[in-house]
């Protein structure tokens, strides 16, 4: 071993190597410092170029006392550098472009765009990299909101708006002192389209000027709610009172009234023209002891949205119930076939005495002429038959007959 190490040419080969192995040392740490002190090449294989688009500028200005104009809202951003740093970047765009008007006065101004959070290893290119924006005084007016109704005209038909009400009425615009001044209309929009029942909506505010345009300003509140009233058709129809039952013995009606007579209904033309009168009101008449006032619900017609008012009084009068008889009373004939003629059976002479009971009042003014007796006999081919006795008089008023059905002969007329 010994002599190994002293040989001289072993001794040589080992210094030439360790020289080589210093010189090598030195040159990669040479190489590195150059890289890592000169800029990126274009052409060097480890630099990158992205562009990252629509990124947002944000302005840095006094917002209690000022509002500006003419900051774009996004820019274009061009990153060059080591690849290492530029994909990152470009990926989580965790860097900022800003517009510092915080020493800028009212006025127009030619403002730089800046970039924030970038790394020093980058270069970057903003587009647009100036922007002229202006700066106003801001202030606060408070305006009325009106309701603008659209398609109107194509509201169900018979259909009509109301006075909307708008909640809150009353709203808070703020802006550049010469928009605020410009403003001619603060508006809510209702859509009207179809439209059969009161509107309960919430609405933007949109502000406009004296041409018509929207202006960019803020509104506090920027929704307000709106109901509009909706009146559909209508029509005044009476009231039909059905009676049920009879009066205790010994009462008779003298009126029956209802307060009011006629009442309002809403709905469909379609279905208020089919509306002559309101049916299904009944009075029981096994309850009425004396003369009183009921109040009764009054019934909604089918296809009809409402009736005012929704409940009605009925007057009930009676008194004592008397009578009064008409003798010989002519019993009437309906629907006799043509070539027949009748002759009377039953009683032969074809007349009847005929009572009638109702309150002294009522019987006052009751004539034979208003009592009709008749026999329905229509259809009836010659021969003997019997029919009953129908009678027609005046309301509030009942009758008591000797008999009540008819005998009779339909024969057939002879031409002499």
């Amino acid at each position: 071993m010994d002599k190994f190490i002293n040989n001289r040419w072993v001794m040589k080969i080992i210094a030439l190597l360790l020289a080589f192995m210093l010189y090598m040392s030195v040159s990669i740490e040479n190489s590195s410092t150059q890289q890592a002190d000169s800029p990126p090449s274009p052409f060097s294989g480890s630099t990158d170029v992205q562009t990252v688009t629509d990124v947002p500028v944000e302005a840095f200005y006094d917002r209690e006392n000022l509002v500006v104009s003419g900051v774009p809202q996004s820019v274009t951003v061009t990153l060059e550098g080591p690849t290492a740093s530029v994909k990152p970047t470009a990926l989580q765009k965790d860097f900022e472009i800003v517009a510092d008007l915080s020493n800028l006065g009212v006025g127009t101004h030619q403002v730089t765009l800046e970039s924030r959070n970038l790394s020093d290893r980058l270069d970057v290119v903003i587009e647009p990299s100036v922007a002229s924006v202006t700066i106003h005084e801001k202030i606060s007016e408070d305006f009325p909101v009106d309701v603008d109704f659209i398609n109107r005209g194509q509201m169900e038909e018979g259909y009509q708006a109301e006075q909307p009400i708008v909640k809150p009425n009353i709203v808070k615009v703020t802006g550049s002192r010469e928009l605020i001044e410009s403003i001619a209309l603060v508006k809510a929009r209702v859509d009207l389209k179809g439209v059969n029942e009161a509107v309960e909506q919430q609405s933007r505010v949109t502000v406009y000027d004296r041409e018509g345009n929207t202006l960019n300003v803020e509104v506090n509140p920027p929704v307000v709610d709106v109901s509009v009233p909706i009146t559909s058709p209508f029509k005044s129809v009476p009231l039909k009172i059905n009676r049920k039952g009879s009066l205790k013995e010994n009462l008779s009606i003298t009126k029956i009234e209802a307060v009011p007579n006629e009442v309002t209904v809403y709905g469909p033309k379609s279905a208020l023209d089919k509306l002559e009168f309101i049916d299904n009101i009944e009075l029981d008449l096994t309850q009425i002891t004396e003369s009183t006032t009921i109040e009764v619900d009054v019934p909604v017609p089918d296809g009809v949205k409402r009736v005012v008012p929704e409940k009605v009084k009925i007057n009930v009068e009676v008194e004592k119930e008397e009578q009064k008889t008409f003798t010989n009373v002519p019993i009437q004939q309906i629907g006799l076939t043509e070539g027949l003629e009748i002759e009377f059976i039953d009683p032969e002479t074809g007349l009847m005495d005929l009572t009638v009971l109702g309150a002294p009042s009522t019987l006052e003014g009751v004539n034979s002429s208003d009592m009709e007796m008749y026999i329905n006999v229509t259809d009836l081919n010659a021969g003997e038959h019997e029919a009953p006795l129908e009678i027609n008089g005046p309301q509030n008023v009942s009758w008591d007959l000797p008999k009540r059905n008819v005998k009779f002969r339909l024969i057939e007329e002879t031409n002499e």
